[in-house]
Order: structure tokens, then C-alpha cells, then sequence
């Protein structure tokens, strides 16, 4: 199919929301500025107009109120979308997002289903310090009950959102601000692409291999997956060929498509803007080792080291994984 026009990925998922809300009053939208300024990072656009204030609700400076209260109102047969502006915030409600909207389906022998979307912004590279730039992907995958969904296109971005409203579980829907196609934070080439004008679904926990390749399997997410293609770009020219893959979802985790790639390429670089510690790394490298130890050849990491985010452009410049980190972790591994 042949799709004319192209989309950034924040108009990507408001056309996605849109779409939801008009085929099902259940559907809302609640935030911080999510109403008349439209989200800080356009993620709201263009619906108070459509659908006014009862259904893109903006909410006083309360995390732990608001996201308490979309809990209940998933509990009560809604399909709330409660959008936490940083990930950063997420300490200040933890009580009720694991404790009540990731556990009540289970602690209540499944009488409740809590479908609910917690949409999050994450991610740095623009000098915000260490209390809005974090990605904190591991933290959320790591505590059961909440499926975890990092999209890196404008394509996947809709279709993931589509499926995350729908789900009858919750979702942790985590978009890099990076990506975005802000004004004010340019996104890397790529994340704008052809985007069908139809509603589609992308189903959870299938990976999707950006770039097909022999010599080594880079897996990554999010931002990265823009850096991982570049960097491959440039092994390319030196006879290296990478393949990249985009896992999309944390929870549920595509280990299979991560374990064929390596299988066919025996080299293995995991590219993640999350720290390196107890995270995302950690458990692609264990998963692979579990279950192809024999075709793996060869390891490397690239990741956020354990520090807090600077705020010092020349030092965050430093800590964050970028193009050249990824291009010399792939010829470590040849």
C-alpha cells in the first residue's frame, strides 16, 4: 500500500487517540496542560477543540490524585489515557501506578480490569538535568503487571497506540521527547515517515528489524534506534553490516527475533539510553546467552552509565550513548 503523506510522531499519536475517542466515549484524556496548550510536547494537539473539556481533562499539579484517579475510573469500565509529564515523576505517584493500576487485576482474583494508557515522556540530549531526562524503561518493565511500549517511528507510534488504548491491561506508552517533531527539539531524521490514514493495530511484543544485516545484530529502542542506523550506516562503509533491531515493547519482550538475529550474525551489541545496571542491557545479553550461548561470539554494551543526568550540555554530550559509541562497540565484536 502506497501511503502519500508522512507524519511526525506527535501528530501520529494524537490521530491515533482521535480516532479512539470518536469510536468510544469511554475514552479520555487527563494531564498537566494537556487541554489548552495541547501537551508540552504536542501530544494532546488539536482534540480539546474536537472534544472539549470533559474529555481532555487538565489536572492541578497532583500526580498521585489524578493517576489514582484514572485507576478507578478504568476500574469502573472507562479507558482513561493519564499522561505523566516527565517519567522522571513517576516517584511521586509509585503507589498508584504499581501498587493499584499494575497489581489490582491480580490482588482482585480478576473481578477488575484496569485498562488505562499511562502515556510518559522521556529521554534527554537538551540540558533539562537530571529530574526530566531520564528514560527509566527497566524500572517499569522490571515490576509485573504493566505492559511497557517505546515506539521510534511515527508508523509504530500509531498503531501501538491503537493497540495500548484497546488493551484491557495497562499500558506504560513511554515516548522520547527527541522524537516527537517539536520545533523547539528537533528530531533526528527519521522518526517522520509514511503514516496510513486508516486505523491499524500493532501487536505487542514483536520486534521489528529496522535494517537488515550479517555481521552484527545491534538491538536498542526509542531514540537509539536512530543512532543505531546511522552508526550502521557509516560500518557499512568499512564492510561491516549491521542488523538493528527496534524491540518496540519491553513488556512483552521479543527475546525470539533478538535470539535469531544473533543465531545468523554470532555478535551482539545492546544500545540503551536507560542506565546500564539491572536494565534493559543486561536482560537482552542474559536472554541470548540462555538460549544461544553456542552462536554467540562476541558481547558488547553501550548504555547510560549510573550517574545523574547532567545538566551541563558538554557533560550530558559525554554520558549519553551516541553514533560513534554504537559504530566502535560493533568493531569491538568483529
Amino acid at each position: 500500500m502506497t501511503v502519500d503523506r508522512e507524519l511526525t510522531m506527535s501528530r501520529a499519536v494524537v490521530e491515533a487517540i482521535g480516532t479512539e475517542m470518536r469510536e468510544n466515549d469511554e475514552v479520555f484524556y487527563m494531564g498537566e496542560d494537556v487541554a489548552d496548550y495541547g501537551g508540552i510536547f504536542d501530544s494532546t494537539q488539536g482534540l480539546l477543540e474536537e472534544f472539549g473539556y470533559d474529555r481532555i481533562m487538565d489536572v492541578p499539579i497532583s500526580e498521585t490524585a489524578y493517576l489514582g484517579a484514572a485507576v478507578g475510573a478504568a476500574q469502573q469500565g472507562m479507558r482513561p489515557i493519564a499522561e505523566l509529564m516527565f517519567v522522571d515523576f513517576f516517584g511521586v505517584a509509585m503507589d498508584q501506578i504499581y501498587n493499584q493500576m499494575a497489581k489490582n487485576t491480580y490482588m482482585s482474583g480478576g473481578s477488575v480490569s484496569v485498562p488505562m494508557v499511562l502515556t510518559t515522556a522521556v529521554g534527554g540530549t537538551y540540558s533539562d538535568a537530571a529530574q526530566h531526562s531520564q528514560t527509566l524503561y527497566g524500572t517499569f518493565a522490571h515490576l509485573p503487571g504493566m505492559k511497557v511500549v517505546v515506539p521510534s517511528t511515527a508508523y509504530d507510534a500509531k498503531g501501538l497506540m491503537h493497540n495500548a488504548i484497546r488493551d484491557d491491561d495497562p499500558v506504560v506508552y513511554m515516548y522520547h521527547k527527541r522524537l516527537m517533531g517539536l520545533g523547539w527539539l528537533p528530531s533526528p531524521t527519521g522518526p517522520k515517515t509514511p503514516v496510513p490514514e486508516a486505523e491499524y493495530t500493532i501487536p505487542f511484543g514483536r520486534a521489528d528489524v529496522k535494517r537488515e544485516g550479517a555481521d552484527a545484530t545491534v538491538v536498542t529502542l526509542g531514540l537509539h534506534v536512530h543512532r543505531a542506523l546511522d552508526a550502521a550506516a557509516t560500518l557499512a562503509e568499512e564492510g561491516i553490516d549491521c542488523e538493528v533491531i527496534d524491540l518496540r515493547t519491553l513488556v512483552p519482550l521479543d527475546r525470539e527475533t533478538v535470539i535469531e538475529s544473533v543465531e545468523k550474525t554470532g555478535r551482539l551489541v545492546v544500545v540503551d539510553e536507560d542506565y546500564r545496571s539491572f536494565g534493559l542491557t543486561g536482560e537482552i545479553v542474559s536472554s541470548v546467552a540462555e538460549e544461544a550461548l553456542d552462536a554467540l561470539e562476541a558481547v558488547e554494551r553501550v548504555a547510560m552509565p549510573d550517574v545523574p543526568i547532567p545538566y551541563a550540555r558538554e557533560l550530558e554530550t559525554e554520558v549519553m550513548p551516541a553514533a560513534a559509541d554504537i559504530e566502535a562497540a560493533v568493531r569491538n565484536v568483529q
